[in-house]
């Protein structure tokens, strides 16, 4: 385990594979850590540079003070790539990690080398949804959404047929910081990059699960505006496709790091 303080936060991150290979950034969803990623960067650790890490809020990072905004999460990347001395790299994100890729791609395109998008859009939910979200969180705590977010993350085959594993992820989800889950959902309230995404000019992978009920194929299909997209579905993948089908994601991944010509 490795940490860093950018800009006040401190940031718990990880690196794996050789030095100077080209490099992977995997940004995790909202109630999760950067353990999500383990079994695609055990796929991609020989030949690339894996960085994961623990967005502000989760994990072993810092919960700072204040709602953050999409900005605060994009100048903890950009500060922890300098501090791994990543100049350009492909980013795959999850959910709000996606987010927070497409994000960068238009604010440093200099920096992307290509984006994998997973189970994300440019906006998310609405206000109402996110402010009821952070409502419960700051009265009743993370054990009331515990039940219906399982049911959002994964598809009924992986519920009924790994209990064990669901409990796992439930225990990761309910150890949450509240504070961190409820101001990384400001962050999901305020954020709308759809008038904006057709300016991206990276090489782009869209992914989505069939059995997805937090971001459904038709939501994730609006990142296909960005130009030159294409979108691949998982079937039987649920939210969080690097938990419920990591192989098939690895898969995915490397052939668009073959089309990309990224290492």
């Amino acid at each position: 385990m490795s940490f860093v303080r950018i800009n006040g936060t401190l940031l718990h991150y990880r690196l794996a594979g050789p030095a100077g290979a080209p490099a992977l950034v995997f940004i995790n969803s909202l109630g999760t850590d950067a353990r999500i990623w383990d079994a695609v960067i055990e796929a991609f650790s020989t030949r690339y540079l894996c960085l994961s890490y623990d967005k502000r809020g989760h994990g072993l990072s810092d919960a700072p003070e204040g709602d953050y905004g999409l900005d605060d999460h994009m100048a903890d990347l950009a500060g922890l790539l300098d501090h791994a001395g990543i100049a350009r790299a492909v980013f795959v994100g999850v959910s709000i990690g996606g987010l927070i890729a497409q994000g960068l791609a238009l604010r440093a395109p200099e920096r992307v080398a290509g984006l994998v998008l997973c189970c994300t859009a440019p906006r998310m939910g609405d206000a109402a949804m996110w402010a009821d979200r952070i409502a419960v969180v700051g009265s009743r705590g993370m054990v009331p959404l515990a039940d219906p977010v399982m049911e959002r993350w994964f598809s009924p085959a992986f519920r009924a047929a790994r209990p064990d594993e669901l409990a796992g992820w439930r225990n990761l989800f309910l150890r949450t910081d509240p504070q961190g889950y409820a101001r990384t959902c400001a962050t999901l309230r305020d954020t709308d990059l759809s008038a904006e995404i057709g300016q991206i000019r990276a090489p782009t992978l869209v992914v989505a699960g069939d059995a997805d009920q937090a971001a459904p194929v038709e939501l994730v299909r609006n990142c296909t505006a960005i130009p030159g997209s294409h979108l691949e579905i998982l079937h039987g993948a649920g939210h969080i496709p690097s938990i419920e089908q990591p192989g098939q994601l690895a898969g995915l991944i490397q052939n668009f790091l073959k089309e990309a010509d990224h290492g």
